[in-house]
């Protein structure tokens, strides 16, 4: 049923547009009075043709004629009726029909040389316009290829590098035409815009190389501090699939294994948390801590917990006289509370020591750092809660 409504639709759409005829007059229309010479010039409706044709009285004719006849002109007669065609898609400021145009003068393969170098200058400027800036260096550099001296191609392959920031190819680009035309504006100006932004960026990639090589060593600095204290980090799937086979960071590189390590697991960048581990002038390590609250599905965190500083320190300032709201049970006490890191490998809790600093707790053999971020679950001692959290698990205490 959805075809005749189709076709409705369109006869509707067919009558309205012939309606206008009887209101409106058509533009451009054949009138009464010349309308058979009009028919004259069409191609289709001529009776006889002209014994010479003027592309400017009859430009449908002989647009069929260059048709007809192209192969019987030079590949160099060709060449330059489709340069003389690109060129006023230019000036129409159709840059792609400019280029199809050129392109097809350049597959002419004529043997003017003078004709192919600006076929390509003139393809290069119409890329340029449209914003393809490698296609139009390289025409604008076959073309000076071609001709040395094109002083064109080498005022387009200086804009290209230039817009390419390709700072040193502008400064060879103007070198070379300044040689040439050593009083050309374009190029004095290019070459001086470039020299500029050359040097700083020049500039801006010696201190981009000094702050990474800045960060580096602290990176370096920071992966030796942990392992001169045996903190060990819990290796990702993802740095052991990036890593070295072996299980240790021995031998030559090790370091920078260990280093990429550190960066697979959060140390590195800060993603997870925004905060990640660090070394203070006095070199102690202050690390991201978690702290993790099964009966509440609950978290805390502390961006920068001070290896010196106890787990009760925190403890005291977290749940001293103003308490989480979601404890409405009033429970959660600093002298009530326990703590329990996680051995990843065995799946054993490990109660903590709350008097112990968060060194001594990180130094201990089943402790792991993952994700750059020590974490901890925290109970109320004896909670029913506590209890059935616990049950079924092996739990002990560190040393």
């Amino acid at each position: 049923m959805a075809a005749p409504g189709q076709g409705e639709d369109s006869d509707d759409a067919m009558d309205e547009f012939m309606e206008k005829f009887k209101k409106e007059k058509y533009k451009n229309a054949f009138n009464e009075s010349n309308w058979e010479e009009e028919f004259e010039k069409v191609p289709m409706f001529m009776k006889t043709a002209p014994e010479s044709i003027d592309p400017e009285k009859h430009p449908d004719l002989a647009c069929i004629q260059s048709i007809i006849h192209d192969d019987d002109r030079t590949p160099e007669e060709q060449a330059r009726g489709l340069k003389d065609e690109g060129n006023e898609y230019f000036k129409e400021k159709n840059y792609k029909k400019a280029v199809v145009s050129y392109t097809e003068g350049l597959k002419k393969s004529c043997m003017d040389l003078e004709l192919n170098a600006i076929l390509y200058t003139n393809r290069a400027a119409a890329h340029f316009h449209l914003g393809n800036m490698r296609s139009a260096l390289n025409d604008a550099t076959a073309a000076k290829k071609i001709k040395p001296d094109h002083i064109k191609a080498i005022i387009r392959g200086a804009q290209c590098s230039m817009e390419l920031r390709n700072y040193a190819g502008v400064l060879q680009w103007c070198d070379e035409g300044l040689k040439l035309l050593p009083t050309d504006k374009k190029l004095q100006e290019l070459r001086a815009t470039a020299d500029k932004l050359k040097r700083e960026a020049d500039k801006d990639a010696r201190k981009a190389k000094v702050k990474a090589k800045k960060e580096r060593n602290e990176k370096e600095a920071l992966l030796a501090a942990i392992k001169e204290r045996g903190i060990k980090l819990l290796k990702t799937k993802l740095s052991r699939h990036r890593g070295s086979d072996s299980e240790d960071d021995d031998g030559d590189g090790g370091a920078s294994r260990g280093l990429a390590d550190l960066e697979l697991d959060g140390i590195g960048p800060q993603e997870a948390t925004g905060a990640r581990v660090y070394m203070d002038e006095q070199g102690v390590l202050h690390w991201p801590v978690l702290f993790l609250y099964p009966e509440h599905s609950q978290t805390d965190f502390i961006s920068a917990f001070c290896e010196n500083s106890s787990l009760m320190d925190h403890l005291v300032v977290m749940f001293g006289e103003e308490l989480p709201p979601w404890d409405t049970e009033r429970k959660y006490q600093p002298q009530k509370l326990q703590l329990f890191f996680e051995d990843p490998e065995k799946g054993h809790l490990y109660q903590v020591d709350l008097e112990k600093s968060l060194l001594n707790v990180l130094q201990h053999q089943r402790c792991f750092v993952k994700a750059g971020s020590p974490s901890f679950i925290v109970l109320v001692s004896g909670s029913p809660f506590s209890k059935q959290f616990l049950s079924g698990k092996k739990v002990q205490r560190s040393k």
